[in-house]
């Protein structure tokens, strides 16, 4: 195994350490709970890790081999629905836990950064949480917590406190993730890197990360789905995620992109997994950018050929639209390609999803958004 792909990375804010290589677990989660003074952990996932696959078996070992094992709370739903949260929060100060271990994808990390929100406004007290991720989606690396309320809206919170304390990029613990979650969390990851391109706020050499994750997201994912057992490639695209969403204070950036601000619509309240959302908008949405983007962000996209080693069409917009049919063929590649209608979102809803995002119906921006939402309806 390369040596580059085992090691350690410490921040000098909220987050203390980011530990990554395949078998890194072992050795980094007693580091980290030294690190962060923990003594008796909680762990926070979901049904199906706890239950199909042996990754938490082996989290609750380590814990208890460290004196440190406080229970497993296994009840976080898809897109964390709050009772979920409520019910994780009742269970950490039952234990009396005095720091939180999430495992697994976008849901468990965010509700473990709500449940330390709603600890920290209600009691003035900060514990921390070491997120070990099985997928590609990244919510470990952001302050930000998304959940569902008790109408069934995806909300969310901000705080830089709320953010992972500590990370473990291990990749012998994805081999039990599903395949289409894997390689579409893989594209929600794509998602991040580019529209992070031209994010306000990120620094230019944060940038240069999203191309370089760009580059590795559109070699490894086709590697690890024609060979899922390759650690190296996993642990490339585990870093790869990492890479997209480089973590940053909540108030030095603005939002992320039409991409995702499409997918937060679609996600929860149709039951469409965030990955799977990302499929179905990212190449559209940038097909669309080739058109409507300022000059400034379409030549930012445009140079992602480079980095892709993909020759230039001698124009930028074209540069951007063969930027979009490289993402939609990737999607299609990795048996990914799917359309709204699959997922029994009625038409008669696509006007009030536009309106919802874009907020303004004289945003010159809607009537193309609904164009990009019939096409993208069923192909």
């Amino acid at each position: 195994m390369a040596s580059n792909q085992h090691g350690s990375y410490a921040y000098h804010d909220t987050l203390k350490g980011v530990h990554f290589g395949p078998g890194s677990l072992e050795s980094a989660l007693p580091k980290l709970l030294r690190t962060l003074g923990g003594r008796k952990a909680l762990i926070i996932t979901g049904k199906s890790l706890r239950e199909k696959t042996n990754v938490i078996s082996n989290v609750e070992r380590i814990l208890r081999d460290n004196n440190a094992f406080g229970g497993t709370f296994s009840e976080i739903g898809q897109f964390a629905p709050i009772q979920g949260i409520i019910d994780g929060l009742k269970a950490f100060h039952d234990t009396g836990a005095d720091i939180f271990v999430s495992v697994g994808g976008g849901s468990p990390i965010d509700a473990t950064k709500l449940m330390v929100y709603r600890i920290h406004e209600e009691q003035g007290k900060l514990f921390s949480n070491i997120a070990i991720p099985t997928t590609l989606s990244a919510a470990e690396y952001t302050c930000t917590a998304g959940y569902t309320n008790e109408q069934g809206i995806k909300t969310g919170v901000a705080n830089p406190l709320i953010a992972p304390a500590g990370i473990i990029l291990d990749a012998e613990l994805t081999l039990a993730t599903p395949e289409k979650l894997w390689l579409s969390t893989g594209i929600r990851a794509l998602d991040h890197a580019v529209e992070s391109l031209y994010r306000h706020g990120v620094a230019p050499p944060l940038k240069m990360l999203c191309y370089a994750a760009i580059a590795d997201l559109f070699k490894y994912l086709p590697m690890s789905k024609k060979q899922p057992n390759d650690l190296d490639a996993r642990q490339k695209l585990l870093i790869a995620a990492w890479m997209s969403l480089w973590p940053m204070k909540v108030e030095k950036h603005g939002p992320l992109g039409l991409s995702h601000s499409l997918g937060h619509r679609l996600g929860a309240t149709y039951g469409i997994p965030h990955g799977i959302t990302s499929c179905i908008t990212l190449g559209p949405v940038i097909s669309l950018k080739a058109e409507t983007a300022s000059e400034e962000d379409k030549a930012v996209l445009a140079d992602a050929l480079f980095y892709l080693k993909e020759p230039s069409t001698n124009s930028v917009e074209g540069d951007v639209k063969r930027l979009s049919s490289m993402i939609n063929k990737l999607v299609m590649d990795l048996g990914l390609h799917s359309d709204l209608a699959s997922y029994d979102v009625p038409r008669q809803d696509l006007t009030k999803i536009v309106q919802l995002t874009l907020r303004d119906a004289e945003n010159p921006l809607y009537l193309r958004l609904v164009e990009l939402m019939e096409s993208i309806y069923k192909d």
